[in-house]
């Protein structure tokens, strides 16, 4: 068990014990001396029954309390994201792990959504979920305000897609919204592929859905009722030319029943057969995979999801629109199609366009117009990456010997990565909510307020949200479980302060989220202290020393940064710490803000930052640089096992296991220097003359440690450590790539310290304007080179690596771009 501070009773820390006064009045009570007996054996039995009683609860309480939810009002009003509170945002693209689909942000939505493929003999591609095996060369939205449309290109092997779509207000239940996809061929391709796209609407346990057929096999038009939307309709138009030329097309419909909205791909998938055919006048026949029957999955699993497809079978180029009607709106002017569909489609983007100039400024700031289009690109692929899931995550503590379901709950979150992480992490959201706060501060405070209401009553956040069966789908098992001794970067704690700074808060919403905040701060400072006073210590380092070269820190969100090589409960992290003082300065002014008292808040903010206290905890002067401190050895190696088989057996696998060639003791982390050691300059803790911000400063420039011409490493070049596999398959990860939102923060605290008085500002300043173009000019190449926003960038080359799409917390580069920080 993690060491934690505890006050202690007695003289020393709490109240002393109190004396029990003998009768009323302090007076020794007369007994009858037959009663003497029964009275003297009834201190045994409360004591025993309250042994009892204490035992019962340390076992149950604690577990109760896991899955008990906060007591504080909710932060976000009841009804907030109903089509009555917020109509706009009702119906939007929250469907981030498709590539382009639609729900409503209500917890059993219908779900809207787009298949296809390309019609190859013998070869079924179809796409719908966004997967970097689909080897797309890109994709991803181009413009998206969050509310009220967006458009999107696609480019498959052969041919583009492009998705559109526009939302109209109106009626009782969110309006209604029109789709457009245009495919195109490439330039160079000899001969137009012919495609199919399948439309779909599903839902998920309730409602109905209707298909109206015309020509036996046409959907032209789908009914459909379910409690929050009444009756709509969704209509199918026939595929057209760009200029509104009807085409000629094929046909195929399914009417099924799904286990989940998660088996929707299977569904469609096993439902094709080849037995359609192609012929349009005065052209050879063909023959295509069409939508056929699906009988569902064996077994006794409930088929609980309606699902309607629409499948166009379609020679390239071509024009399918969809339109979706709510049976609420009285005298709708005229159908979202065709004509008008194109204007409000014009009217909007123009209007994001110049809000998007309004806010960043950067055709002001001389940018080009491919520079303004590649930032606009990552807002909206923020934006449009938003998702609204709804489910239990699965938890446990030390108190539960196997998981339990969380309470259900709704969370509205962008996601770091469409194809990887489509869900909620905890410390990516506030580097998200740092660039969506400038956008739309109202957005960014409904998100928060999300995060906030899925707290426990211990004040813990499960750090991943895993939120419903799409959700699940994404998720490797090993970690499907959140526990609840693991923390993660208070980072919204940053948006907060950035919020503060631009008075976009109001004291209502301080007020609703500040019970919760309380006890969100507490739970860092109860679970996660270290030995000493102010210091801290991340709970959950991974213990199995045998098989890791250095045991990973998840809960910090650096996974393998090397920290200390024997974890032990005398650690302390320099950046938790650091972390600790930004929420403490932020809650003391928040505090000051509604009215209750802060003091203590200020008082620990003021000790967090105190240069001669962090100096002695963090500072060695050997290595000349801040470090974690603890059990540690840098006398370690992956070496391969020497195993004998046993006699008959085959030789048994040998493993890379760890060597101690040097035993660890007690002292300053050495072979770290990396992002953990700039925590005090990130976070801007240091005091603009300070002699440690001079070392950071030269540490930064030198290109042996920190400095690229992409960016700043997130390792040493000279650590032992740098770009080693932590385990034998587990390749570097936070050992030498280059990782946006910290350079964003570097970038942001080197723009502080240029705008201060102090020994180092005129350096400070020509290093601010280096690494922001730096950084900056290798997104952009890398982004116009392969299509895509990386999760990490190589430390030799600048190329981009991880996960792709990753206009998580790299669209960061937007407010490096701008200037806003």
């Amino acid at each position: 068990m993690a060491r934690e501070r505890r006050r202690r009773a007695g003289p020393e820390g709490g109240r002393a014990q109190e004396r029990v006064p003998r009768g009323a009045g302090g007076r020794r009570e007369r007994t009858g001396s037959g009663a003497g007996p029964a009275l003297l054996a009834l201190p045994a039995v409360v004591l025993l029954l309250l042994a009892l009683g204490w035992g019962f609860y340390a076992r149950w309480g604690p577990a109760a309390r896991l899955v008990a939810p906060h007591a504080a009002p909710r932060a976000l009003p009841p009804g907030s994201t109903g089509p009555d509170a917020a109509p706009a945002r009702f119906w939007g693209s929250y469907r981030p792990q498709v590539y382009f689909g639609m729900k409503t942000r209500s917890p059993r939505s219908p779900v809207v959504g787009l298949m296809w493929l390309q019609q190859l003999e013998g070869d079924v591609r179809l796409r719908h979920t966004c997967e970097q095996s689909d080897g797309l060369p890109r994709y991803g939205w181009l413009l998206h305000d969050g509310a009220h449309f967006g458009v999107q290109e696609i480019q498959d092997l052969g041919f583009s897609l492009q998705t559109e779509m526009v939302k109209r207000p109106g009626g009782e239940h969110g309006g209604d919204w029109s789709w457009r996809v245009t495919v195109r061929p490439e330039r160079t391709q000899p001969k137009p592929p012919f495609v199919s796209l399948f439309f779909y609407v599903a839902t998920d346990g309730q409602g109905t859905l209707q298909p109206v057929i015309e020509e036996k096999s046409r959907l032209a038009l789908l009914r459909g009722w379910t409690e929050e939307l009444g009756n709509f309709t969704v209509t199918f138009q026939p595929p057209t030319t760009e200029s509104g030329t009807p085409l000629y097309a094929r046909y195929n419909h399914l009417q099924a029943m799904a286990e989940g909205l998660h088996h929707l791909t299977d569904v469609v998938k096993s439902s094709l057969t080849p037995r359609f055919s192609y012929a349009p006048p005065g052209l050879p026949k063909r023959h295509y995979f069409g939508v056929d029957v699906y009988h569902g999955r064996a077994g006794d699993r409930e088929l609980r999801s309606q699902l309607l497809v629409h499948q166009v079978t379609v020679a390239v180029p071509c024009r399918v629109e969809v339109a979706f009607e709510s049976g609420s709106v009285p005298d709708r002017p005229d159908r979202l199609l065709a004509d008008t569909l194109t204007r409000e489609l014009e009217k909007h983007a123009a209007t994001f366009k110049r809000r998007f100039e309004e806010t960043f400024g950067l055709s002001r700031k001389g940018f080009s117009s491919q520079e303004q289009h590649f930032a606009r690109a990552l807002l909206s692929n923020m934006l449009g990456g938003m998702g609204y899931f709804y489910g239990r995550s699965l938890v446990q503590s030390p108190h539960t010997e196997v998981p339990q379901l969380y309470p259900a709950g709704a969370l509205f979150t962008a996601v770091p990565s469409r194809s990887f992480f489509p869900r909620g992490f905890l410390w990516d959201e506030g580097f998200h909510q740092l660039l969506l706060a400038r956008w739309d501060p109202a957005l960014s405070q409904e998100v928060m307020a999300h995060w906030f209401d899925l707290m426990n009553a211990e004040g813990w956040i499960p750090r991943e949200q895993i939120l419903g069966d799409e959700a699940l789908a994404k998720v490797p098992p090993e970690f499907v479980v959140q526990h609840s001794q693991a923390g993660n970067p208070p980072t919204f704690f940053l948006v907060l302060q950035q919020l503060l700074g631009q008075g976009a808060v109001e004291q209502d919403y301080l007020r609703r989220i500040y019970p919760r905040l309380q006890s969100w701060y507490d739970w860092y400072n109860r679970t996660q202290a270290g030995a000493l006073p102010y210091t801290f210590r991340w709970r959950g380092r991974d213990r199995d020393t045998q098989l890791f070269l250095n045991p990973k820190t998840l809960t910090s969100g650096l996974d393998d940064y090397p920290r200390a090589s024997h974890p032990s409960e005398e650690e302390r992290h320099l950046d938790l710490r650091c972390w600790m003082a930004v929420a403490s300065a932020v809650m003391a002014e928040v505090a000051t803000r509604v009215g209750e008292p802060g003091s203590d808040y200020a008082h620990m903010a003021e000790r967090l930052a105190d240069s001669e206290l962090l100096e002695r905890h963090h500072w060695s002067e050997t290595m000349g640089a801040f470090a974690d401190y603890g059990n540690h050895t840098l006398a370690v190696a992956l070496e391969r096992e020497h195993l004998r088989p046993a006699p008959g057996q085959p030789p048994p696998i040998p493993r890379l296991v760890r060597v101690v060639r040097k035993l660890p003791r007690l002292q300053f982390v050495g072979g770290a220097l990396g992002y953990v050691s700039l925590f005090p300059l990130l976070l801007q803790l240091l005091p603009p003359d300070s002699r440690q911000l001079g070392s950071l400063l030269a540490d930064m420039k030198n290109e042996q440690k920190l400095w690229t011409p992409f960016g700043l490493r997130s390792l040493s070049r000279s650590s032992p450590f740098y770009l080693k596999r932590n385990t034998e398959h587990d390749p570097p990860y936070w050992r030498g790539a280059i990782w946006i939102n910290m350079n964003y923060l570097a970038v942001r605290a080197l723009h502080h310290y240029s705008r201060v008085e102090g020994p180092y500002r005129e350096e400070v300043t020509r290093l601010y304007h280096e690494l922001r173009a730096n950084v900056v000019g290798n997104v952009l190449r890398q982004y116009l080179h392969s299509g895509y926003v990386w999760e990490q960038y190589n430390d030799s080359t600048g190329r981009g690596q991880g996960c792709y799409p990753f206009t998580g917390w790299s669209a960061l580069v937007v407010l490096m771009m701008a200037e806003e920080y």
